[in-house]
């Protein structure tokens, strides 16, 4: 006899059910049986369930002889298992990694219980894994509830389905709710068996993931067929069943109250026969309405009254009424909106006949994506040095909603916005702002980019049709030409931006203000990001962030990194962040894998990284200043070279030009990070001669010189601090020991030689 007996009903699941069944095959704990049970599915699904069942002892093939249903289905497996528990398992679901294992122990901590709840992940149709509803309602009841429904009637807002919960098979044979026919027809057995159970225990862990599916016309199906009607009636029948059980009384209300409710959900999608329904409700509500209940009150309330009494000629002329009132509502903001189309650009040129105001700067970053960057620094530094200059953010209203507290801002197209533009006197951004900003006489622009140039910017993209992607450079020039100051972080960037944007802009050699913290670090603050980011003292962490190409819509993840995480162990752990142009990685719920492609700070995670694997993105220029290891992964360095074009050859060799070791495969970064060539002497001596041509003035006081030569109007700056007299930001590792890093000793063992020149090479 099994622990556990896992019933995946099959009809119409040719897609899904081998990855299903895999997904419980493969799991860690293995006692326990699967019993597939198919009627007659036309699509070969009842042949897959036999070849899969022919190659594994553990899965059992049971066939009906007739069609018999989502209920018939469920019962036959129930009668066939052998099991302490049953489990029932959609075939288009999957068990996640370790599901079984932390079923069968929180079973054995409570005791046995009736029922276990657990929690469950929903995936979208082509989208990612998101926590749903019931799982966060477990979490907040912890792993030590052990109770009745009574003691916790919070437990019926977990969702009412049979996937999500082990039955004891003794209970289960001697319930009295059986499944009900149609789509949803698991409802009332997961109702009732949660009222009658003795003990419930839950467990706030997501162990099965329910993915959503195309919606495609299907067969008719009609034992699956469920009338409208018939939702009422399994709700009386369950309520019928239910009547006279033990614990029936103590939940009679807020199981009534959970059933209109999702009969009220249900009338919005009865397509005819509403009156019929709406008598058919009034009549459950009459006949289990539990004694001294209260129907809720207030206007919100008024669909559910009219319908459990009947009115249904009320309820329609109120959902009339409804229907225009919604329709008014939306064609406001459409009429609002073209007046303001019309308005706001009289209103924006009445603003810039009224004086300027010199304490006001604006700031914006990446298209208005949030509070981050070079202008952020700035932004900080200026509450120190300028505080009568008062900063206000230009955000998305996306962004702007996600905008802690205290934070000044405006979004794009409202009245404040343009009067904001028209009257500041700064401007500072690492992107243009857009082309209706006019430029008034005593405003100032400071663009401050948002990193040092390996691949061919703005006029220069004229040559790469591909990168430009139908730019105007007409329009760019002219954006180019409110700049009066550009920040530069070394010479190569200087040269770059004269070159892509030509024009007549001071170039302010300031540093990256951004760069400000990698320098000024302390070691509490390398610790403290580490904590956030959940790396054990001593663990190796490697972040990987690769840059975006032109000539793709998505990220693509040039490693396979659970290869990775799982060939260099326990003791490394793999950030992996996406460019922001995508909004994350996919990689998510892998053992030694953390998705931070939504982390707030790339700085921060710079300083909790040991190492740095990227590609051609900027952020290697930036993480040059900890003087920390750095592989370059550049598997399509040809075709990115070809399509985007460079400023130099990354992967030249040379000193000055190549950050540390190149790799073209995942065998190749598994390897360096082994034997240690990810910091052997030659590594570092390369590091060292690309910290010295890019990192030049990234002194860590580059915000303080562009507040007070932009807003102070300082003329004499801060001296830029030698490299040489730089002190790098402790090592994480050797932070988290808490010793102080020391210089390298010596070449490691295996130690790689200096890369091969693009051309030579494979």
């Amino acid at each position: 006899m099994p622990r556990l007996s896992v019933i995946v009903p099959v009809r119409h699941v040719r897609g899904s059910l081998r990855e299903c069944l895999s997904s419980v095959l493969s799991q860690s704990f293995a006692d326990f049986e699967i019993i597939g049970v198919a009627d007659g599915s036309p699509d070969g699904s009842g042949q897959l369930l036999d070849e899969i069942a022919a190659r594994d002892p553990r899965v059992r093939a049971v066939h009906l002889a007739q069609p018999a249903g989502s209920d018939g289905r469920r019962t036959a497996g129930t009668e066939r298992a052998t099991g302490d528990y049953l489990l029932f398992l959609e075939a288009g679901h999957v068990l996640l990694p370790g599901a079984l294992q932390r079923i069968a122990d929180r079973l054995a901590a409570a005791e046995d219980p009736d029922v276990l709840l657990y929690g469950h992940v929903r995936t979208p149709f082509r989208g990612t894994p998101l926590p749903s509803r019931s799982l966060q309602l477990l979490s907040e009841l912890g792993d030590r509830t052990v109770c009745t429904l009574a003691d916790r009637p919070e437990l019926l807002q977990v969702a009412a389905v049979c996937w999500n919960r082990a039955v004891r098979r003794d209970f289960h044979e001697a319930g009295q709710v059986p499944f009900a026919p149609g789509q949803y027809g698991d409802r009332t057995y997961a109702l009732g068996t949660l009222v009658t159970a003795r003990t419930v225990a839950t467990l706030p862990a997501a162990c099965v993931e329910h993915r959503g599916q195309r919606q495609l016309p299907s067969p008719a199906e009609p034992e699956d067929q469920v009338a409208p009607n018939d939702l009422v009636e399994q709700f009386s029948e369950l309520f019928d069943a239910l009547q006279g059980t033990p614990r029936f009384d103590s939940v009679h209300g807020p199981l009534f109250a959970l059933a209109c409710r999702e009969l009220l959900e249900a009338y919005a999608t009865v397509p005819r026969r509403r009156r019929s329904y709406a008598r058919a409700v009034a009549a459950f509500h009459r006949d289990h309405r539990p004694k001294g209940h209260q129907s809720p009150g207030g206007f919100g309330a008024l669909r559910l009254r009219l319908l459990t009494r009947g009115r249904w000629g009320r309820l329609r002329g109120l959902d009339a009424a409804l229907a225009v009132r919604r329709g008014l509502l939306a064609a406001g903001p459409a009429v609002r909106s073209r007046a303001a189309r019309r308005l706001f650009p009289l209103y924006y040129r009445f603003q810039r006949l009224l004086p300027l105001n010199r304490r006001l700067a604006v700031y914006s970053a990446y298209w208005n994506r949030g509070v981050s960057c070079n202008p952020a620094a700035i932004q900080h530094k200026a509450a120190e040095l300028a505080p009568k200059v008062r900063g206000v953010w230009v955000l998305s209203p996306k962004a702007a909603a996600e905008l802690p507290p205290g934070v000044d801002h405006v979004v794009p197209g409202t009245r404040r916005y343009w009067s904001v533009m028209a009257r500041a006197t700064y401007f500072i951004s690492n992107v243009n702002f857009p082309n209706q900003v006019v430029k008034r006489r005593g405003q100032v622009h400071v663009m401050t980019h948002h990193g040092t140039p390996l691949k061919v910017m703005g006029v220069g993209q004229h040559a790469y049709p591909a990168a430009a992607q139908g730019l105007n450079f007409k329009d760019l020039l002219r954006r180019v030409d409110r700049w009066d100051i550009s920040l530069s972080s070394n010479p190569h960037s200087t040269e770059s931006w004269s070159q892509a944007y030509p024009s007549a802009a001071r170039h302010l050699e300031s540093g990256y203000p951004r760069n400000d913290i990698l320098v000024t670090a302390t070691e509490e603050r390398i610790a403290a990001a580490r904590a956030g980011l959940g790396i054990r003292p001593g663990q190796r962490a490697i972040l990987y962030a690769p840059t975006f190409r032109d000539y793709e819509r998505t990220f693509t993840c040039r490693l396979d990194p659970e290869r990775i995480a799982a060939e260099l162990g326990e003791d490394t752990v793999l950030l992996v962040r996406a460019h922001y142009f995508h909004d994350e990685s996919g990689l998510t719920g892998h053992r030694g894998i953390v998705d931070v492609s939504d982390h707030p700070s790339t700085e921060e995670l710079c300083l909790a990284a040991d190492a740095l694997i990227t590609d051609y993105s900027s952020v290697m220029f930036d993480y040059a200043n900890l003087d920390r290891p750095i592989v370059v992964h550049a598997p399509d360095w040809e075709i990115y070279r070809a399509v985007r074009g460079v400023c130099f050859d990354l992967l030249s060799g040379e000193p000055g030009d190549t950050p540390g070791a190149v790799t073209r495969t995942t065998e190749e970064v598994i390897r360096v990070f082994s034997d240690g060539t990810w910091d052997s002497a030659q590594n570092r001596a390369l590091r060292a001669a690309f910290r010295a041509r890019f990192c030049t003035f990234d002194d860590g006081r580059a915000a303080e010189r562009v507040v007070r030569h932009v807003l102070l109007g300082e003329r004499e700056l801060p001296a830029v601090v030698p490299l040489e007299e730089r002190r790098p930001v402790a090592v994480p590792r050797q932070t988290d020991a808490g010793t102080a890093p020391e210089p390298p000793a010596g070449p490691a063992a295996g130690e790689a030689t200096a890369p091969e020149p693009a051309e030579h090479r494979a």
